[in-house]
């Protein structure tokens, strides 16, 4: 049997190169499950990185992983969960940094 990370490697290969993005999301994004949510969604979708609440309402994310994963996930961010209401969000590209998971920091 194959380890996950084996899988997650062959996917990106398969998949194609890896990229990391940083993600602001504005809107009805707090008390709703949105970074929970987002987390469940980045694992389904093997994308690695972290989300965290920032002090004025928002929802910000890293985000890492093959590009066609991390562009499902930045889809996925447009609506959030049930509950949220997305105004807009504001992406911007990283350097990848080989991070592994996904945790809510804050």
């Amino acid at each position: 049997m194959r380890s996950n990370a084996f899988r997650r490697r062959a996917a990106e290969a398969y998949a194609g190169r890896v990229i990391r993005r940083h993600v602001i999301v504005h809107g009805s994004v707090q008390g709703v499950g949105f970074r929970y949510s987002a987390a469940l969604e980045a694992r389904r979708l093997g994308v690695a990185g972290w989300a965290r609440n920032r002090p004025e309402g928002t929802v910000e994310l890293e985000i890492e992983g093959a590009e066609a994963s991390v562009d499902a996930m930045l889809d996925w961010l447009t609506t959030g969960p049930q509950g949220a209401v997305v105004e807009r969000t504001d992406v911007s590209a990283r350097e990848p940094d080989g991070e592994s998971g996904f945790g809510i920091t804050g």
